[in-house]
């Protein structure tokens, strides 16, 4: 991240850029809703627009830029983004086969989160950095 670059949450990667290029082209604009657990793991799940319904219990995290004409929205429950509220998240593609519904599975490709701690500036950005006791 450059120095005049706003931070973000999220980022994808050139690979799974390419990936959803190709899935867009298949079944139109995509969203991704990362996974809590249960059949998904913790996995990003990609459906077309509209397939999987957002609301009030999901953060929307930002947008990835996979080279379309428009961003791809992520999201997450609320109850998971306060586990990973200090982190952020980049969307890659490795071979292997998801045990979700995300579009991706019959590629023999599956999407995963890569994830990092926020740097300070990120932190200080976000509203969560703590100052330092007794300054």
């Amino acid at each position: 991240m450059g120095a005049s670059a706003t931070p973000e949450r999220v980022a994808i990667t050139d690979a799974a850029a390419g990936m959803v290029r190709q899935l867009t082209a298949q079944h139109g604009p995509l969203m991704f809703h990362q996974s809590g657990g249960c059949c998904d793991g913790s996995s990003p799940m990609c459906f077309p627009v509209g397939m999987f319904i957002t609301g009030a219990g999901d953060v929307r995290l930002g947008t990835v830029d996979a080279g379309l004409d428009d961003p791809v929205e992520v999201f997450m429950s609320a109850a998971q983004f306060e586990y990973w509220k200090f982190t952020h998240l980049t969307i890659d593609i490795v071979p292997g086969r998801g045990a979700g519904f995300s579009v991706e599975g019959p590629t023999g490709m599956r999407f995963l989160i890569r994830s990092r701690m926020l740097t300070d500036d990120e932190l200080e950005h976000f509203g969560l950095l703590v100052p330092p006791a007794g300054g």
